[in-house]
């Protein structure tokens, strides 16, 4: 994968509207799960912006920038771009086992095995929407291999979101000479990000 020491130069603002976008969703009221497609929604929603958000505050970081993100290089831009879907597709399995792990502990929910519909259907949508195949073929194993291994019991609380942030390390389109510095803010970032995500989730299930 192509690497880049970032430079200002790099970016403008319309690629950035995005991330902008995405901001201001999070403040906006938050609708009550009900149902297993509202779970689906929040899932699909809630991951793809913990994945865009922490990823675009990291090259913005690097950056040295303001408040502005585009990015002029197509190179940069295919690089940026497989490092989206493949840290969304990893974050959207987080937070099905992360959601389905909670709801088995504390509402006695039995229907685990709906995580395999809830991750297909999403990866179905999101193939529509230009997730590359390769990406969708790979994710789809490493979940299986996730599922065969999980303890719905015991999953909610063992650093459920840790996969999501080492993919974000790993896929990060910044040279590895700085982001080894960067390790440890970089996968702190995305957990605290998922905090959020797990506080929000718990007050949206209260009946």
């Amino acid at each position: 994968m192509l690497k880049y020491k970032l430079k200002l130069k790099d970016i403008k603002l319309e690629d950035f509207k995005v991330y902008l976008f995405a901001l201001f969703k999070a403040i906006l009221p938050k609708k009550k799960i009900k149902n297993i497609e509202d779970l689906k929604l929040f899932i699909q929603k809630k991951s793809a912006w913990v994945s865009q958000v922490t990823l675009y505050n990291y090259l913005k970081t690097r950056m040295g920038t303001k408040w502005v993100l585009h990015f002029d290089d197509e190179k940069f831009l295919t690089s940026i771009n497989k490092a989206k879907w493949n840290i969304y597709s990893i974050s959207l399995q987080d937070l099905t086992f992360y959601c389905l792990s909670y709801l088995n502990v504390f509402y006695n929910y039995k229907e685990t095995d709906k995580a395999k519909e809830i991750y297909s259907n999403i990866l179905n949508i999101e193939s529509e929407n230009g997730m590359p195949e390769d990406v969708i073929l790979r994710a789809k194993e490493k979940f299986t291999e996730r599922l065969q291994k999980i303890d719905w019991n015991t999953y909610y609380k063992s650093w459920p979101f840790n996969e999501s942030a080492l993919t974000l390390y790993e896929w990060a389109p910044i040279s590895d000479e700085l982001k080894v510095l960067d390790r440890k803010i970089v996968l702190n970032s995305m957990i605290l990000k998922w905090d959020n995500i797990k506080d929000e989730f718990a007050k949206l299930i209260k009946i």
